[in-house]
């Protein structure tokens, strides 16, 4: 697959505008602050392609990327931001909601955690919701490149614990900075998109 090959096709606000075409869906979770979009950048080697803001929580829509016409990555809303309004709160709450009933929009789920720290518990909850729809998930620890190599192992091994991983799910070390892990998450993400 082209990864290259990748555009923007559109924003959802509600549940009507989901697109639901038969396509694969690759949906990409996370923090506000943990890089979702520097990985997905990294992914189609763009730099500013899923916008990175300075301001964490600024995706509040569901935004659709059509990757070689093949299957869409669906960037969701990053969560656990503070400084949202309480009824922003309420909006992301239904709209992910919407997204994540019946789970049959999901080909697989992709949770990007900050390597560096235990997962929160609003990552444990996006992890459960993965796991509650049924779709395979992998789990992407981001800014590993900021790790120690003394650190790299029983951080991994606090993540797999806190979330409850189950030995079907990747837990993958990533670093958007310098693309390590860049082919092994291509690897997992092909297995659900047919060629």
């Amino acid at each position: 697959m082209n990864y290259t090959n990748a555009e923007f096709i559109k924003s959802a606000a509600v549940k009507s505008d989901f697109i639901n075409d038969g396509l694969p869906q690759i949906a990409f979770a996370g923090r506000s602050n943990v890089g979702k979009s520097s990985v997905i950048n990294k992914i189609v080697n763009r730099r500013n392609f899923a916008r990175v803001s300075a301001v964490p929580g600024k995706t509040a829509h569901i935004n659709y990327f059509l990757i070689d016409k093949k299957a869409y990555f669906t960037d969701l809303p990053g969560y656990g931001y503070a400084r949202v309004s309480a009824s922003e709160k309420v909006r992301w709450a239904s709209l992910m909601e919407s997204y994540f009933a019946g789970g049959e929009l999901i080909t697989l789920g992709v949770l990007i955690v900050d390597s560096r720290h235990k997962p929160t518990e609003d990552d444990v909850m996006m992890a459960n919701w993965f796991k509650e729809t049924g779709c395979p998930l992998v789990v992407v620890a981001n800014k590993s490149d900021k790790l120690k190599k003394s650190e790299i192992e029983p951080n991994m091994s606090v993540i797999g614990n806190t979330l409850e991983l189950g030995a079907e799910t990747k837990l993958l070390l990533f670093s958007a900075e310098n693309g390590n892990g860049r082919s092994e998450l291509l690897a997992e993400i092909e297995k659900y998109v047919s060629d």
